[in-house]
C-alpha cells in the first residue's frame, strides 16, 4: 500500500487489524504488523512522535521489550537522541537496575543496565500500546530510581477504557490512536 501522498491525513486506525477473541474470548486484539508493513504507515507514526515531542529536550528514550523497540528505536533516531533498551531478566550482559512488579497472576521483572541512564537525564518511555499500564509503570519506576526526568510516556495505542494512564500520573500520557 503507497500512502506516501496522504501521509499527513493518514488513519493510522486504517492500518491496525483487530483479531477478535485472542490470545483469549472476549479480548479484540490490535495488531499492528499492517501498520509495520506499510512503509509510509509506520514512517507516519513515528514521524507523529517526533513532531510531538521535537521540542521537549528529550536525551534518551527508554522501551521496554520487544514491542516497544519497535517504535522507540526509529523515533530515538529521528530525534538524534539515545536509545535504552528496558528486558527481562536474564538478557542484559552489565550490572542492572531490576524491578518486580505484580501481574494479574504472579509477578514480572524488567531490568536496564546501571549506566543506561543518567541523573537528571530527560527520559521518554515509549511502547506500542498501553492497556492497564503494568509493565510501563513498571519502566517508570526504574527510571525514577535513575533519579531522571521523565518528560512522558507514548503510545502508538492506548485502550483508554482500561484506564491506564492513570497509573502514571503525574506524568503525561500521549497516544497516536486511542480506542
Amino acid at each position: 500500500m503507497d500512502h506516501e501522498l496522504t501521509s499527513d491525513t493518514l488513519d493510522l486506525t486504517s492500518l491496525i487489524r483487530e483479531i477478535p477473541d485472542f490470545p483469549k474470548p472476549g479480548i479484540g486484539f490490535k495488531d499492528i504488523t499492517p501498520l509495520l508493513a506499510d512503509p509510509t504507515g509506520f514512517r507516519t507514526a513515528i514521524r507523529r512522535f517526533a513532531d510531538h515531542y521535537r521540542d521537549s529536550d528529550i536525551e534518551v528514550i527508554v522501551a521496554a521489550e520487544a514491542r516497544g523497540f519497535i517504535f522507540a528505536a526509529p523515533l530515538a533516531i529521528e530525534l538524534g537522541v539515545g536509545f535504552v533498551p528496558i528486558r527481562k531478566p536474564g538478557k542484559l550482559p552489565f550490572d542492572r537496575h531490576s524491578y518486580s512488579y505484580e501481574l494479574e497472576y504472579g509477578t514480572d521483572t524488567l531490568e536496564m543496565h546501571i549506566d543506561g541512564i543518567e541523573r537528571d537525564e530527560r527520559v521518554l518511555i515509549v511502547d506500542d500500546l498501553l492497556a492497564t499500564g503494568g509493565t510501563v509503570t513498571a519502566c517508570v519506576r526504574m527510571v525514577e530510581q535513575c533519579h531522571a526526568t521523565i518528560v512522558g510516556c507514548a503510545f502508538l495505542i492506548e485502550l483508554s477504557f482500561l484506564g491506564g494512564a492513570k497509573h502514571l500520573e503525574p506524568y503525561p500520557v500521549f497516544s497516536l490512536i486511542q480506542y
